[in-house]
């Protein structure tokens, strides 16, 4: 089972980094973004013998204690068999 986990920055904070692409894009000639959030990205792969319910549980405690920083940052994560 692998589990993908997306972090960004929370809405109410803002992102510089994401803002630098984005006048870049628009120096570039992409004129049809309002606003580009950047983010991380982790693939994290489980051992067979996790179950769906155990695997949810670790990744949103690793998410939330270790991958992201829950002050500035929120993290969603989808699970592939």
């Amino acid at each position: 089972m692998k589990a993908y986990v997306y972090v960004s920055p929370k809405k109410s904070v803002l992102d510089p980094q994401g803002q630098t692409i984005q006048r870049a894009l628009k120096k570039l000639g992409y004129q049809g973004f309002d606003e580009v959030r950047q983010g991380k990205y982790f693939e994290l792969t489980l051992n067979s013998g996790v179950t769906r319910t155990q695997a949810e549980a670790d990744v949103e405690r690793i998410a939330n204690n270790v991958l992201s920083n829950p002050v500035i940052e929120e993290f969603r994560f989808t699970l592939e068999e």
